[in-house]
C-alpha cells in the first residue's frame, strides 16, 4: 500500500458519501490536534476525470487540514472502481469512526438495500460488514421519523437534554406518525429513559384506548406520560384480576353442575335399578302364585307333575275290565289295567323329574320375605291402594301354594 502527498487543490470531497454530519466542535478538536502533532491516519482516494481525486474516505481530515491552510494531504490512492464496493468501504470505515450516527447508518444501509446501483441485501450487507441482520434492520426503522427527529439523534447510550439515542426512538418506530414524532420530541426534551420511554409505548399500542385520548395525552410532558401509564397498568391489572375472578366463579359453576348431573345421572340409575328389581320381584312372585293356584285348584288325590298337569290316583286309575285309562302324562295305558312292560317307569321317573323341576322353579323366583318386604315397604310413590290390592291378591295366592304344598307334603310323607 503505498502514501503520496497530493496536492490538495486536486482532490474534491465525496458529496455522495455516506458520513455527511461533522460537529463544528468535534471538527475543530481535530484541527487542533492535526495542528499540535499532525495527520496520523491518510485519507483515501479515487482517480477521477482531469488528473483529479474523489474522497472515498477522511472528509473530516480533509476539512481539518484545509481550515489549517495545508497545500498537500498524504493519500492513499485505490484503483477500486466496482461503485458497490467502493460505498461499502466507505460505510465499513465509518463504522470504526466516532460521530456516524445511526441516521448516517440507517440512509447508508438504505441507499444499499433500495438504489438500483447497489440492489444488495440484507443478508449480502451483514456478511460483508459482519454486522447482524437486526442491526442493519433496526437502523433502517429509523428513517421512519421526520426531520425534526432525526436532527436530535446522536450516536451512543448517555440520555441527554435535546438528543435522541437510537434506544430511545426504537420504542417509538411502530405507532402511527401522529403519535410517534410528537413523542419523540417530548423524549428528547424531558430525557426520559428507555424503559419509560417503552412504557409510554406501550400506553399508546392499547387498543381499548381512544385515539381522542392519545392525542389529549400528547399535550403531557414525559412525567405526566410516565404517571398516566402507572394509572393505566393498575387499572388494567385490576381488569385482569376482575376476568381471572370471574373466570374461576364461572368454572366452578360449571363443575358445580357437572357434578349436580352427575349425581342425578346416580340417583336415575338407582331408581332404573329398583324398579327392575321390583318388576322381577313381582315377575317372580305372579309366577309362583299362578303355580300354587293351579296346584290348589287339582282335585285331591293328584300330585304336582313337571308340565304343570296331574297324575291320576287311586280314584283316576282305569279300571281292571279292560276300559283304558290315562297316565299322568296323557299316555294311553294298557288293557286290563297294566301298563305296557317298561313304559310305566319311564313316565313316572319323567313326572317325577318334572315336579322336582317345578318346585326348584318356585323356590327360585320367590325372593326372601325380608327383601320382598323392604322393597315394598320402601315404594311410597306407589298408590297405596293399588299396592294393598297388589298385597291381598299375592297374600291369597300364597295362601294357596301353602294349603297345597302342605296336602302334597303329607301324601309324600305318607310314603315314607
Amino acid at each position: 500500500m503505498q502514501i503520496i502527498e497530493l496536492p490538495m487543490k486536486l482532490i474534491d470531497e465525496d458529496k455522495d458519501q455516506p458520513r455527511y454530519r461533522f460537529g463544528e466542535e468535534s471538527l475543530q478538536e481535530l484541527v487542533n490536534s492535526i495542528g499540535e502533532i499532525g495527520l496520523l491516519s491518510p485519507i483515501k482516494v479515487r482517480k477521477a476525470d482531469g488528473g483529479r481525486y474523489t474522497i472515498i474516505y477522511g472528509n473530516r481530515r480533509y476539512l481539518a487540514c484545509s481550515k489549517l491552510g495545508r497545500e498537500t494531504i498524504p493519500c492513499i490512492v485505490s484503483e477500486a472502481t466496482d461503485e458497490t464496493e467502493i460505498y461499502l468501504e466507505q460505510v465499513a470505515e465509518n463504522l470504526t469512526r466516532e460521530g456516524f450516527t445511526p441516521i448516517e447508518e440507517g440512509e447508508a444501509f438504505h441507499k444499499l438495500l433500495n438504489d438500483p446501483k447497489f440492489a444488495s441485501s440484507v443478508k449480502f450487507l451483514a456478511g460483508k460488514l459482519g454486522k447482524p441482520e437486526a442491526y442493519i434492520k433496526n437502523k433502517c426503522e429509523l428513517l421512519k421519523f421526520g426531520p425534526a427527529v432525526k436532527k436530535l439523534v446522536v450516536s451512543g447510550t448517555d440520555i441527554r437534554k435535546g438528543t435522541l439515542t437510537e434506544d430511545q426512538l426504537l420504542p417509538l418506530k411502530d405507532l402511527p406518525m401522529e403519535y410517534r414524532d410528537p413523542l419523540a420530541l417530548i423524549m428528547a426534551r424531558d430525557e426520559m429513559p428507555v424503559i419509560d420511554v417503552k412504557r409510554i409505548a406501550k400506553l399508546f399500542k392499547d387498543a381499548s384506548i381512544s385515539e381522542r385520548t392519545k392525542s389529549q395525552l400528547l399535550y403531557k410532558d414525559g412525567p405526566g406520560l410516565l404517571d398516566t401509564w402507572s394509572a393505566y397498568e393498575a387499572s388494567r391489572k385490576e381488569r385482569a384480576r376482575a376476568a381471572a375472578e370471574a373466570e374461576r366463579r364461572q368454572a366452578e359453576a360449571e363443575a358445580e353442575r357437572k357434578e349436580a348431573e352427575r349425581e342425578m345421572a346416580v340417583q336415575r340409575e338407582a331408581e332404573a335399578e329398583a324398579a327392575r328389581r321390583q318388576a322381577e320381584a313381582a315377575s317372580g312372585s305372579a309366577a309362583a302364585a299362578g303355580a300354587g293356584a293351579g296346584a290348589a285348584g287339582a282335585p285331591a288325590g293328584k300330585a304336582l307333575d313337571g308340565s304343570g298337569g296331574t297324575a291320576s290316583g287311586a280314584g283316576g286309575q282305569a279300571g281292571g275290565s279292560g276300559a283304558g285309562g290315562t297316565a299322568a302324562g296323557g299316555a294311553p295305558i294298557a288293557q286290563g289295567g297294566t301298563a305296557a312292560p317298561g313304559q310305566g317307569s319311564a313316565q313316572a321317573a319323567v313326572a317325577d323329574m318334572q315336579a322336582m323341576a317345578t318346585l326348584r322353579s318356585l323356590l327360585t323366583a320367590l325372593p326372601a320375605p325380608d327383601v320382598l318386604a323392604a322393597e315394598l315397604e320402601a315404594a311410597t310413590s306407589l298408590d297405596p291402594e293399588a299396592l294393598l290390592d297388589g298385597l291381598d291378591d299375592l297374600i291369597g295366592r300364597l295362601e294357596g301354594h301353602l294349603n297345597a304344598c302342605r296336602s302334597a307334603r303329607a301324601a309324600v310323607a305318607s310314603r315314607i
